[in-house]
């Protein structure tokens, strides 16, 4: 089940919203446990273990959390039991049958697991080692309430997808929290721009995407291959971009704040920046749980540049067990430490600098992410520079740019503040009204004719 569905839309939100404020204060956190459980079940009805396996982790991380807090002798013993746990059912269901393949390739025949990927594990579990060790480091207090700790592992806006919350963040609330009627208000409005990027322009620009991948990278013209790196880019951003934006209203619907993952990253003037913009809950977490640790740049320059090294390949590899996610996160980090070197002054004094680089840099680093045949990154970048390969048709950009240029242009403008700082100087409550109804009801048509691609997050 996706947010972008009728399924969630008018059935399960809805009956969710009417149960959770139908019912006493006390029982709320046992409402959103429930529902979330079913959100979760409807998308592993094919796999029913994986709910079983959900459940067998909350109880994992609840003992395991009570362990290192209340025995001090072997508490970072019992951290590390918890991590390895955690970090062991993560390998089994996206890691093993990567590894087995390459193991293979030296002569080997071990057989293919090819398990399918439980929904949002990637995400679930570094929420419950940030909570680990959070305890262990005595940051928070251990969850002495499983339904608690429960609940801030499945709630479903943020279950399969993010964005990745740290206990922290929202313990208060699991135990108290006011939903006041501007707070609900507030977050429809987010859900519905959220499913307006989502529907209205990810859905959309990922048709030029596809139909550069159905006539052949081989075959495509330069600008085509410009083009349709440029429709990637701006989907995969309105995609993740709207579905965090979901998760955020749904949220406040019910109480919760939870944390913004996108600040406009597109408008950044080096990759660093971008990094710091987009993502935002999975870069802290790196940063938090792995960089400093690791002794982020307290060691000088030469492990400073190892420990971005490693906090990169790590980063490519969270995203997918395949050679092209490890390559992207090898290709972040060689930019990023050549920004570090020197160049991302220039790029910070010099603005407009800063801008046409990365107009360049971003389309290109996406597909390294995009293109899981590494030979094909290859013959795509030819593709993109003008070089090797037949293109078929000469006019090839021009059919696309007349068929997809009102959605790429969109896509410019929808990824720049200005809409959301016209909208918001808005004063009549009636066009601002009419604006959200627009956008919800183009939406609804659009999800009715069958134009709703899945969220391309789920993968991961």
């Amino acid at each position: 089940m996706v947010f972008s569905s009728f399924e969630f839309i008018l059935w399960f939100l809805p009956f969710f919203l009417l149960t959770y404020y139908s019912i006493p204060d006390r029982y709320r956190n046992l409402c959103i446990f429930i529902f979330s459980m079913i959100f979760y079940a409807y998308g592993a009805l094919a796999q029913p273990v994986y709910i079983l396996i959900l459940l067998a982790s909350i109880g994992v991380n609840y003992l395991a959390g009570l362990c290192i807090a209340g025995i001090h002798k072997y508490r970072k013993l019992f951290l590390i039991a918890g991590i390895v746990i955690d970090l062991s059912v993560l390998f089994v269901f996206k890691y093993a049958d990567f590894f087995i393949e390459n193991i293979n390739r030296f002569g080997l025949d071990l057989p293919m697991q090819e398990l399918v990927l439980p929904i949002g594990i990637s995400f679930y579990t570094f929420q419950e080692i940030s909570y680990l060790i959070d305890v262990y480091r005595r940051d928070i207090h251990t969850e002495t309430s499983i339904l608690n700790l429960g609940t801030y592992i499945v709630m479903f806006p943020q279950l399969v997808a993010g964005p990745i919350v740290r206990y922290e963040t929202i313990r208060d609330r699991l135990e108290h929290r006011v939903c006041t009627r501007e707070d609900f208000i507030y977050g429809v409005k987010l859900f519905v721009a959220g499913l307006g990027s989502k529907v209205l322009l990810a859905n959309r620009l990922s048709g030029l995407w596809q139909a550069a991948g159905g006539i052949g990278y081989e075959s495509i013209s330069t600008p085509l291959a410009w083009m349709a790196a440029a429709a990637f880019s701006f989907q995969i951003y309105f995609d993740f971009y709207g579905y965090s934006l979901m998760a955020i209203g749904l949220g406040k619907m019910f109480g919760f704040e939870l944390p913004d993952n996108f600040r406009h990253p597109y408008i950044s003037k080096s990759m660093t920046e971008f990094w710091r913009r987009w993502h935002i809950t999975l870069g802290a977490w790196f940063r938090d749980y792995v960089y400093i640790p690791l002794g982020g740049n307290r060691k000088g320059i030469g492990r400073t540049y190892l420990n971005l090294f490693i906090v990169w390949t790590l980063t490519g590899f969270w995203h997918g067990a395949s050679w092209n996610f490890i390559l992207w996160g090898m290709f972040l980090f060689a930019v990023i430490a050549v920004e570090k070197s020197g160049l991302l002054k220039i790029l910070e004094t010099h603005r407009v600098i800063g801008h046409i680089y990365m107009i360049i840099l971003i389309p290109v680093s996406w597909m390294f992410f995009a293109i899981e045949d590494v030979s094909d990154i290859g013959v795509f970048f030819q593709r993109m520079i003008g070089a090797g390969g037949v293109n078929v048709f000469a006019g090839d950009f021009i059919k696309y740019g007349m068929q997809y240029g009102i959605f790429l242009l969109a896509g410019i403008i929808f990824c720049t503040p200005l809409p959301r700082m016209i909208f918001r100087k808005l004063q009549n409550k009636y066009i601002r009204a009419a604006i959200l109804a627009a956008v919800a009801a183009g939406s609804f048509y659009c999800i009715y004719k069958g134009m709703n691609d899945p969220f391309l997050y789920f993968r991961f």
